[in-house]
């Protein structure tokens, strides 16, 4: 039975599945192409199917599965024109955002970054796929948020799940690639910092490389 949402009570069953599935997707263990049964997942989840079947909604909304009466429920993958798409948003969206913060950063903002640049070495130190994506994905956030729009925030946090299962496959093909990631993020802090406008050249180049090197 699924609890009502309140202040401090357990995630209703559905937000669970939901996270379990979409965990196993980002992280491959349910690989593209791949085909699940609903008893599958009600005897992994080891729930019934009445969550299931709303968490799958859900991902099927997003793009994650297709729903299929006659061949079950199939794991989506990610389209090289998608990805391609994808990026191309981020550069669009993201350059604008750093031309918004370029000379105008402040000593908090500033602390912010320096906070995730050093979480962010310490994952590198020990090589965590998983923990490296979340914080490579923070620090653009976070120069989202200082940029002050909205609406772009917004957009890019929706696409947050795609963009961690793409990063999450970079760093499967190459972990070391989080060294060279992490060192353009403390450049373009830097760059800030000193008021620079290369800034914004600075992130273009980062993820035109980091799209680049998805095909590689």
């Amino acid at each position: 039975m699924e609890h009502s949402k309140t202040a401090g009570a357990a995630p209703l069953l559905k937000d669970i599945a939901y996270d379990a599935i979409k965990e196993r997707i980002l992280d491959e263990r349910f690989e593209p192409g791949r085909f699940l049964s609903e008893r599958e997942l009600i005897e992994l989840l080891e729930m019934s199917k009445t969550p299931i079947k709303s968490a799958l909604t859900r991902l099927e909304t997003e793009g994650f599965v297709t729903v299929s009466s006659k061949q079950g429920i199939i794991i989506n993958d990610l389209t090289l024109n998608r990805i391609v798409d994808i990026y191309d948003l981020r550069l669009a969206l993201e350059t604008f955002n750093i031309q918004a913060i370029v000379g105008r950063l402040t000593q908090e903002q500033g602390s912010l970054l320096l906070d995730n640049l050093r979480e962010t070495e310490e994952i590198v130190g020990r090589l965590d796929i998983k923990a490296f994506a979340q914080a490579d994905h923070q620090f653009h956030l976070l120069l989202c948020r200082f940029a002050g729009n909205q609406e772009i925030y917004r957009v890019l946090l929706n696409y947050q799940d795609h963009l961690l299962r793409i990063t999450l496959r970079h760093l499967r093909k190459d972990p070391v690639r989080m060294v060279g990631f992490y060192q353009d993020h403390v450049e373009i802090y830097e760059l800030l910092q000193q008021g620079k406008k290369e800034s914004v050249e600075r992130l273009r180049d980062h993820l035109q490389q980091a799209k680049s090197k998805l095909f590689m």
